[in-house]
């Protein structure tokens, strides 16, 4: 085991990455469980206020993220300073992306279904970095030789056309294929060479006229999310908490 660490996480100066991540994820899961237990009214916690006004976590989540970055810059990828600061630039991370929602919309949705976004995102950021944590780096480069590693020109043509294919899956509306295709290319390929989502741009300037390749990819899109959606959902609310219930609106005329 000791073994092990050295050669996978010490040498390769990892340290820092792993405890980023660590704390990310510690730092997402203890904020979840404090919001929960305030919105249930039990323990004793409660809303940050100054003057009146709600302090969303959000705040000191950049201010924390703003100190690590730059340490961690500053400090290099060993030593003492270099952990220290991906632990505070963890614990920021965790903060923001816990309110990514309310970043995204400028607006407090943290319990209604546009809040099921910063699951989403912390849950995809965790994973993005646990991949290159185990040795994958965007764009497929680890996948190179030693040899192709020293032909700089070979680099940067494996590099762009892994882009242009995780780009190619994101137009045909594969956006959590593309992301992940940047650190595994193949997930991306897969996304790329399968039919485009309705509605996405591909489907728009190529499916406008071939009637049978649009109805083709309604009927599979309509399968995969009546499939997926529900566990999906399931495991959100598991993870964040369920969001409240959609206010009823009121027909025209009182109804």
């Amino acid at each position: 085991m000791g073994h092990w660490w050295t050669r996978n996480i010490t040498e390769p100066g990892k340290l820092p990455l792993l405890l980023a991540l660590s704390s990310f994820v510690l730092t997402f899961v203890i904020t979840r469980i404090v919001v929960r237990m305030i919105r249930a009214g039990k323990g004793p916690f409660g809303n940050v206020e100054a003057g009146g006004v709600h302090i969303h976590h959000v705040v000191p989540g950049v201010v924390l993220t703003v100190i690590g970055g730059f340490g961690a810059v500053a400090s290099g990828r060993h030593g003492f300073g270099s952990a220290v600061f991906a632990v505070v630039f963890g614990v920021g991370a965790g903060l923001v992306l816990d309110e990514f929602a309310l970043i995204m919309h400028l607006d407090d949705v943290y319990w209604s279904e546009e809040g099921r976004k910063s699951v989403e995102v912390v849950v995809v950021t965790a994973a993005l970095v646990g991949l290159m944590l185990s040795g994958f780096l965007p764009f497929g480069v680890n996948d190179l030789t030693e040899d192709e590693l020293q032909d700089r020109a070979g680099v940067i043509v494996s590099m762009g056309v892994n882009f242009l294919i995780s780009l190619l899956a994101l137009s045909k509306g594969k956006a959590r294929m593309a992301i992940f295709g940047v650190i595994v290319p193949l997930v991306a390929l897969v996304g790329a060479i399968r039919l485009a989502r309705p509605g996405s741009p591909w489907a728009k300037r190529f499916y406008r006229r071939r009637h049978r390749a649009r109805a083709r990819a309604q009927l599979r899109a309509y399968r995969h999310d009546r499939r997926w959606a529900g566990p999906r959902r399931k495991v959100q609310d598991w993870i964040g908490g369920k969001p409240d219930p959609e206010p009823v609106r009121s027909l025209p005329g009182g109804r």
